[in-house]
């Protein structure tokens, strides 16, 4: 099992499980557009998603810099092929993927340019790259893990200088956990608020029966409230 420090998302955990369905959610979204392609994910971590990518009909490699990470992937999933590599130096050739696929991994990047540059890089022409990241107009403030967190503005401007950005969207909470929030208050900052064991029963109740279809994704404009009041970013561009 990798470290579970609260950065990085693994299943199988219950009071984890608000956080694995809010990132389970874009690799479900993306499993419908992967048959057949040739995919990298770039940042894999714990490797739930590039098996999801697999079983979808992509062929995947999984890469992540942290050893300890690529281990538990080659021990979970043996049928991924990962390797452990620096991710603003991918070890690839120029043009070997039609996707690019790195989710909630630039926030925690030094040279954010560097990374963005060597997606597009690896990248076919006409192959796209998607990325989210967490929107840092919403994301609670001081987590040591993140390098520099991206609004929708940011992460659409670093992205836009290397390659044509043709989607930008906003994941938010879907019906049922906005009418929790209406009751209880920001679901977020309740989890935040103490270690799980001082979680009333409702909410203990609430991040165990999260799912995936308990969000939204809706596409906007730079400076639209999908955007800018959603919880994650999500981008889609194309290489010329």
């Amino acid at each position: 099992m990798v470290e579970i420090t609260g950065e990085r998302t693994v299943p199988g955990i219950a009071h984890e499980n608000y956080w694995f369905r809010r990132h389970e959610v874009c690799y479900r979204l993306l499993c419908a557009s992967v048959p057949g392609l040739d995919v990298l994910e770039a940042g894999c971590g714990e490797g739930y998603g590039a098996a999801l990518l697999t079983a979808a009909g992509a062929r995947v490699v999984a890469l992540d810099y942290d050893a300890c990470a690529t281990a538990h992937v080659r021990a979970t999933y043996p049928e991924l092929p990962v390797l452990r590599g620096n991710l603003v130096d991918l070890p690839f050739a120029d043009a070997s993927f039609d996707l690019v696929a790195s989710l909630q991994t630039i926030e925690h990047l030094w040279d954010q340019p560097g990374f963005v540059a060597e997606c597009v890089r690896v990248l076919r022409p006409g192959g796209r790259l998607v990325l989210t990241t967490p929107n840092r107009r919403t994301f609670p403030p001081g987590n040591i893990f993140h390098t520099h967190e991206l609004d929708a503005r940011e992460l659409h401007d670093l992205v836009a200088e290397r390659a044509r950005v043709v989607e930008l969207a906003g994941l938010s909470h879907g019906d049922r956990l906005s009418r929790w929030e209406l009751a209880h208050g920001d679901l977020v900052q309740a989890q935040l608020a103490g270690p799980p064991e001082s979680w009333s029963s409702d909410l203990t109740e609430l991040v165990d029966s999260v799912r995936t279809a308990d969000f939204d994704l809706r596409s906007g404009a730079v400076g639209e409230p999908p955007l800018e009041g959603c919880l994650d970013l999500w981008l889609v561009a194309v290489r010329p």
